[in-house]
């Protein structure tokens, strides 16, 4: 069986790594005639070495067999260029199936290339809704969504936001599934399969937490303090960092926002409490256009780092404040609280779950979110909210159930 991946984002590679791991488990434990064939294509979309290369070396994910190098541009330029040149590939390769990662531009194309080709299409993280349509990821997901024959969602809320737009076919009635019965697995173009197996993100964390914590030396290279929490009934006081992290373009294309965010960083800078900040080259550009504006010494912005040394700095924060849905998940996962830069999330859970604020760009709203953190005790998180770590295997058993 021939499984293409497409992947072009640093989010993706982290996704395909956990999935890719799972397969090649399943070729140790069958006979040759079961082995699945892996094939990657890397649509360029993240080009830099630390956008990009970092993630394959550290992650031990083999070298793309395509590398279409697309890289920036507007999001429809971006798009249309993937999508002449993915289609190329499967012209050429003809998978049996194609799996997708995500909401990016490398997303929609890979997911429309083989579509209209007759490849079948599966989509890992299938079901999350911001249900802001101003956000071209939003864009992606649906559209992603209503092309897939399968749809791997990590939540029973994904499960039920496909509900509400007509997918019937679900699995285990939207519940984690278990123990998959390949036999009982009904899936066509015209009847896609919707199945709730966890997130493979929270896969990941479990994986390589520990292996991060063995190698990273981020802490000890930018003189960084980690977070103990206060004995009880003391009085707050900061002991740690806040990690920050700005990269979506509806932050970094509006200079007002982006001017208000970091306004707040600074401020939380000058309160005492560092605040590190990896930037993405799109931030990095657009705080140029802001001017030469000084910030406080403990605002400290420092060159995109690889996928460990984020879970450690993740791991050890006081804080996290971002507008990234993944290291909103990661903040959970590791019971960090999250201040999330935008009006919405399509991460609800964590929300509810009370280890997540939307504050937006608003700079009263995000240090009132702070505030609220630092003055109240700490929820604990709710156990199997994201799956149980097996969220990988499925998928590679339910790819493995579609050849018998």
């Amino acid at each position: 069986m021939k499984l293409l991946h497409i992947v072009g984002a640093r989010p993706q590679f982290i996704k395909m790594a956990t999935v890719s791991r799972a397969v090649t488990q399943h070729n140790r434990q069958t006979n040759p005639d079961g082995h699945i064939q892996e094939l990657i294509v890397h649509t360029g979309q993240h080009y830099d070495y630390e956008m990009s290369k970092v993630f394959f070396d550290e992650l031990e994910i083999p070298t793309p067999d395509y590398n279409l190098g697309v890289g920036s541009g507007s999001c429809g330029e971006q798009t249309g260029e993937m999508l002449k040149r993915v289609e190329q590939v499967l012209l050429k390769v003809r998978p049996d199936i194609v799996l997708v990662y995500g909401d990016t531009n490398s997303t929609l194309a890979g997911a429309l290339a083989a579509t209209k080709l007759y490849i079948p299409v599966a989509h890992v993280e299938a079901g999350l809704r911001s249900f802001n349509r101003r956000m071209p990821e939003e864009i992606n997901r649906v559209l992603t969504d209503h092309v897939s024959t399968i749809l791997f969602c990590p939540t029973e809320t994904a499960v039920n936001n496909l509900k509400r737009e007509g997918f019937t076919n679900i699995a285990n009635n939207g519940h984690l599934v278990s123990d998959l019965h390949p036999h009982e697995l009904r899936t066509t173009h015209h009847e896609p399969v919707v199945l709730n197996v966890g997130d493979v993100m929270y896969d990941s964390v479990l994986y390589n937490l520990k292996l991060a914590e063995q190698r990273s030396t981020i802490l000890n290279n930018l003189h960084l303090k980690p977070y103990e929490l206060n004995k009880p009934n003391e009085p707050y006081e900061p002991k740690g960092y806040a990690l920050a992290t700005v990269h979506r373009a509806a932050n970094t294309d509006d200079l007002e926002r982006l001017a208000r965010i970091f306004t707040a960083l600074d401020s939380l800078a000058q309160s005492g409490l560092q605040v590190v900040c990896p930037l993405h080259p799109r931030t990095r550009k657009a705080l140029s256009k802001l001017g030469a504006k000084k910030w406080h010494a403990d605002l400290t912005l420092i060159e995109p780092v690889s996928y460990l040394d984020m879970l450690v700095l993740e791991e050890e924060a006081e804080l996290i404040l971002t507008d990234s849905g993944g290291i909103q998940k990661e903040a959970y996962f590791m019971q960090v609280p999250c201040v999330t830069l935008r009006e919405e999330t399509e991460w609800v859970e964590t929300v509810e779950a009370g280890w997540n604020v939307l504050a937006g760009a608003n700079k009263d709203n995000i240090l009132r979110a702070v505030e609220h953190f630092n003055s109240r005790k700490r929820a604990e998180p709710q156990v199997g909210l994201y799956g149980d770590g097996r969220a990988s295997q499925r998928i590679a058993e339910v790819i493995v159930s579609l050849k018998r």
